[in-house]
């Protein structure tokens, strides 16, 4: 097993001043989105100023961030354990079909902010129709019903991030 060496004033961690010049760096760019890894730190930023879509908030939203666990407890902030969830009876069903994102981006449910939802809870849909827009790299993605059914639920709010294969749309087929 081999174990990975710094030189000397080389850190193995991404502090908050690298994260910031990061920002920055993208925000001077013009860039939709930013991921860099360091030393088996993972940053994703995602800028949202230029999109008309997005919610108001900062200029830049830090999306994901992953590290190995560090050793000092003091640099790690405390969490409580989650409580149980109970599995909702629709998830076991065999005529359940889950649309899953096909692609990184950002979740929107209208086509545009005064618009109405494409589909919501109780809707029936066809094969082929609409059901939300993904947005990735200023593309929008515009994703299918694969299955005609019931929306039983959907699984992001609009404007959410979402990741690959994460669950957008339980659908109840009726067969």
């Amino acid at each position: 097993m081999s174990k990975k060496s710094t030189k000397p004033g080389e850190s193995t961690s991404m502090d908050m001043g690298e994260m910031q010049r990061l920002i920055d760096l993208g925000e001077k760019n013009g860039l939709a989105e930013l991921e860099v890894e360091k030393s088996g730190v993972r940053v994703r930023i995602k800028y949202t100023r230029d999109n008309p879509m997005a919610p108001a908030a900062s200029p830049a939203t830090l999306v994901h961030a992953s590290s190995t666990p560090v050793a000092s407890s003091a640099s790690q902030p405390a969490t409580a354990a989650a409580p149980p969830v109970e599995t909702p009876s629709w998830e076991e069903d065999k005529d359940v079909f889950l649309v899953k994102s096909p692609i990184v981006g950002t979740f929107y449910g209208a086509a545009d902010p005064q618009s109405p939802p494409f589909v919501k809870v109780g809707d029936r849909v066809k094969v082929g129709q609409v059901l939300c827009i993904v947005e990735a790299m200023k593309l929008m993605n515009e994703i299918e019903s694969d299955v005609a059914g019931e929306i039983i639920k959907v699984f992001v709010q609009n404007a959410q991030p979402v990741e690959y294969s994460e669950n957008l749309f339980a659908i109840r087929t009726h067969s």
